[in-house]
This record gives structure tokens, C-alpha cells and sequence, in this order.
């Protein structure tokens, strides 16, 4: 029987040497390093200096006593040590993003954090909805991520951040919840020198000669491009593609090509600016702004807060669109009262269903 009076017990596998050696920081960097397989992606994301991570990551590896990475070609890819690591990286994190999110409920709406993530085209409307969040919540904290589609969704896996603002919802990649919020028409952009500016009703194979300026492959501006043209059996002449609407818009401007783009990404400059919107049959198309998050994540105060606001911001976004661009107003109607048909119809089928299976039940009773 084991001395109650003995203070120098110690309970078994202690962390006390972990706790001593390692730091929230290293731990901090470590993930960073294992999800984008790259010190100088790294480096780049927590805005730290390489040699800094490489010190951080030395010291870490010091203190767990095995190798943390292996090099694999121009990257790193974690050991078997690593990904234990890494295991309790996320668990670790997770707890405490659970802990910040109950402390921040208990103190209500005067103090909290949000971090938000979005794709590139979503921070020319983002910036500015944080904005007015902030001026009715002054005691929360922003933080926001703008990255591309693929990394938006590796940070959704990781559950790095409390919502994220994309044109595309990744169904297909892991199970999430969304909200559609606001209009976010693509639209066909030239140089305003074009020889198709001003020009009615241009149809999908006149522009399929031109050359294409488009987003980096894995974009959902670029998917819904290729999609487009692959309706009419075509394909774009593509000259050049690009991570970046604004060095897109740019080399729109310097005659390199022509291009599909958000609308919200002439926002600063207007459509009467150096870029023109081209009249192209089937164009605009008509997408939408989501706010979307892992179906089991439990959303703080603050998240929640802002999912509302969002949604009630919708008619500004909207306004915006339809004061750039006018004729825009109609095909928003048009494209509701298509939804709505489509919306009827399926409740139709899905009562008629219910009313036969509950006809059927009825007739084996009395049967």
C-alpha cells in the first residue's frame, strides 16, 4: 500500500519533461511544417523568418529525442515519431481553441476572437464585412487568412479556423454546413480597346478564339470556366494562368488575353474603369458567396454572431452588384424565381411520396 505521506510521488509517464522543453510555439510551427510540407511555406504562413523555424523545429526535435521530418525531394514529410507528434498537435490545439471558445462565451460579446478563412476573390467583400462587424462588436478580435481554394480546405480538415467564405462549397472533399449569402457573378473581362467591347449578344464561339487569362488549376472560378465552354463542346485558347485576380486583371489590361473573373473584383475601379464586361451569351454566371464549416464543429458565440450578420448583410452585397451593373438585377429576379419552381417541385415529389407510402401502410392495416 503506497505511503499517502510520500510527497515525491510522482505519477506514471509524466509530462513534466515535455512541458519543460517544449512550447506552444514549437508545437505551432511543427503543424504548420507537417501540413504544408514545406519550412519555407511555414515560414511564410506564421510570417517567421526560415532560420527561426529551423531553430524552433531543432529545438523541438531536441527535446522529443527522435527525428521529427525526413526530406523528400525538394519537401519534408514527417516521420513515424513526427506523426505521433503531429496527433497530439491537433489534440492539443483543439483544446485549446474549445477552451478560448467557452471563455469567450462566458464573457459574452465585449470580448472574443475570430479567425476567419477565405478564398482569394472573397477579399474584395470580406475586408470591408469585418469592418462593420467590428464597429458594432469593438471588443472581438479578427484575424483573416486569404489563401487559395485548395488551402482553404486543407485549414477547413484541420479545423484552423471558425468560418470560411467560398464561392464553391467543397462537398465532395469532407462534410460541411453552408450558407448562401450573398450574389457573386462571374463575368467575361477585356481591355477596353477590345475589339468585342460593345459589342451585343457575343456568343460563347466567338470568345473561344480569344486567348484566356484564368486561375490557377483546382480554383473554382477556373472550374466553373471550363465547365461553361465544355457545354457548347468547346475549350478556351488559354495563354496563361494565374493565382491572382489582380495580376490577372493586369495582364487582362496589358493585351495578353481576355478573361473570367468574380465582379467583386472590380469593385474598387467600377466597369467603367480600364477593364470592360463583355456582352457573352450565358454570361453572367450566376454563382453565390458561402459561409461554410465542418458539420461537427461547434461554433462559438462570436462565429455564430457573425453567421448572422453575414447573412443579414446580404442586401448590400446584392445592391453593390446591382449598382455596378444594372442589367445584373433582373437576372438575380430570374435566377430566384427559378430556384423557388425548383424548390416547389421537390416538395411536390417529396409530399406525393409521403402521401403513397402513407396510403400503402393504410391498405396492409385494413388488409
Amino acid at each position: 500500500m503506497s505511503n499517502s505521506n510520500d510527497n515525491n510521488y510522482a505519477p506514471p509517464l509524466s509530462p513534466d519533461y515535455l512541458i519543460r522543453y517544449t512550447t506552444l510555439r514549437q508545437l505551432q510551427v511543427f503543424e504548420a511544417i507537417h501540413r504544408l510540407g514545406s519550412f519555407t511555406r511555414a515560414a511564410e504562413e506564421l510570417f517567421l523568418t526560415q532560420p527561426t523555424v529551423s531553430m524552433q523545429i531543432r529545438k523541438l526535435t531536441d527535446a522529443v529525442g527522435v527525428p521529427l521530418f525526413e526530406h523528400v525531394g525538394r519537401g519534408v514529410k514527417t516521420t513515424e515519431a513526427g506523426t505521433e507528434v503531429y496527433e497530439a498537435c491537433r489534440s492539443i490545439f483543439s483544446t485549446l481553441a474549445n477552451l478560448e471558445m467557452k471563455l469567450s462565451d462566458l464573457k459574452g460579446l465585449k470580448r472574443g476572437h475570430l479567425n476567419m478563412c477565405v478564398i482569394t476573390t472573397a477579399k474584395y467583400l470580406t475586408p470591408e464585412m469585418l469592418g462593420e462587424f467590428s464597429r458594432n462588436y469593438t471588443g472581438i478580435d479578427l484575424s483573416l487568412k486569404v489563401t487559395n481554394r485548395d488551402t482553404v480546405i486543407e485549414r477547413m480538415h484541420a479545423n484552423e479556423d471558425d468560418l470560411y467564405i467560398m464561392g464553391q462549397v467543397p462537398e465532395d472533399e469532407l462534410e460541411v454546413v453552408s450558407y448562401p449569402f450573398g450574389p457573386n457573378p462571374l463575368v467575361v473581362m477585356a481591355p477596353r480597346n477590345h475589339h468585342l467591347v460593345g459589342k451585343k449578344n457575343i456568343t460563347l464561339e466567338e470568345i473561344a478564339e480569344e486567348y484566356f487569362i484564368i486561375r490557377e488549376p483546382g480554383s473554382g472560378i477556373r472550374d466553373a470556366t471550363i465547365r461553361k465552354f465544355e457545354s457548347k463542346g468547346l475549350k478556351p485558347k488559354i495563354r496563361m494562368d494565374l493565382g491572382n485576380d489582380e495580376a490577372i486583371k493586369h495582364a487582362v489590361f496589358g493585351g495578353l488575353g481576355i478573361s473570367i473573373l468574380s465582379m467583386h473584383s472590380l469593385s474598387l475601379e467600377g466597369i467603367e474603369g480600364p477593364l470592360a464586361i463583355l456582352d457573352v451569351e450565358g454570361f453572367p454566371i450566376l454563382r453565390k458567396w458561402y459561409l461554410v464549416h465542418p458539420k461537427d464543429k461547434e461554433l462559438s458565440l462570436v462565429a455564430k454572431t457573425f453567421l448572422e450578420f453575414a447573412i443579414e448583410y446580404e442586401p448590400i452585397i446584392r445592391k453593390r452588384m446591382e449598382d455596378m451593373w444594372p442589367p445584373l438585377k433582373e437576372l438575380i429576379i430570374e435566377q430566384e424565381k427559378a430556384e423557388q419552381k425548383i424548390s416547389e417541385s421537390i416538395k411536390k415529389t417529396i409530399n406525393a411520396k409521403t402521401l403513397k407510402k402513407k396510403a400503402k401502410r393504410k391498405n396492409l392495416k385494413s388488409s
